[in-house]
């Protein structure tokens, strides 16, 4: 037996089929981080063929409410695949998660050197997929993308115009209604610092980041769970808002 294939086996049909994820199997669940992510690299394999090629990299548990939130206190890493990105007013079918929700972040694009080359407002997807998440262990998260469902992207701003990501105000709005709010600063004291994780965090496995890789840092607002018809607004100081509707 092969538990890392077998295991992102079991996760990627749950995945397809829109199956709420039982806890793995203590034969296939991961022992650890290190494993989780090795089993993350076989998923990202085997749904290529579904969603395309990763194109970037989402890091959760990067601020305060998230991980009070989660009960995870350190940061964790999943890859945003080309298919699952879309432009600022999309309108996706709630039939297309399990149960989806929504997240307000700073996102940006790395140039060739790995600096920021542009800013973005940006919704992250999660998706709910699990059986009870709360009873989900941490590795078993890591290793199906940490709920990671997707971007939303706002209209880039280039890294020269744009303001100190520490002092971005991010606001949550569904249906007219703000929802939530936070500031960069919550991102690991800056979203920099996030940034610099993840690039530590890559590098020593091996994958390090690439020029043109989207990564999206942590939410400033605690998830909020949407209901068919939703409209989903998050608006950045200085980085301007991005905006979702999620249609029945």
């Amino acid at each position: 037996m092969n538990r890392i294939a077998d295991a992102a086996s079991v996760i990627a049909a749950a995945r397809r089929g829109r199956t709420p994820l039982a806890p793995l199997p203590a034969a296939l669940r991961p022992a650890d981080a290190a494993e989780a992510y090795r089993v993350q690299d076989a998923l990202h394999a085997a749904l290529a063929p579904d969603l395309g090629a990763i194109v970037g990299h989402k890091i959760g548990c990067t601020t305060a409410v998230m991980q009070r939130y989660l009960k995870i206190d350190h940061p964790c890493a999943g890859g945003i695949f080309a298919r699952t990105v879309h432009a600022s007013g999309a309108a996706l079918p709630y039939r297309g998660f399990v149960r989806v929700g929504v997240e307000c972040e700073i996102a940006v694009r790395l140039g060739r050197d790995l600096t920021i080359q542009s800013c973005m407002p940006a919704i992250e997807l999660v998706d709910d997929r699990y059986v009870d998440w709360r009873q989900t262990d941490t590795a078993t998260l890591i290793a199906d993308d940490f709920f990671g469902a997707g971007l939303v992207l706002g209209a880039p701003v280039p890294a020269a115009d744009a303001p100190d990501l520490a002092q971005v105000v991010g606001t949550t709005t569904i249906n007219g209604e703000p929802v939530g709010q936070g500031r960069g600063a919550d991102v690991l004291g800056h979203p920099h610092h996030a940034l610099d994780w993840l690039k530590a965090h890559a590098a020593a496995r091996g994958r390090p980041l690439q020029a043109g890789d989207i990564v999206s840092t942590g939410s400033l607002v605690e998830t909020r769970w949407l209901a068919p018809g939703d409209a989903v607004v998050v608006s950045l100081s200085g980085l301007g808002s991005v905006a979702l509707t999620v249609t029945a």
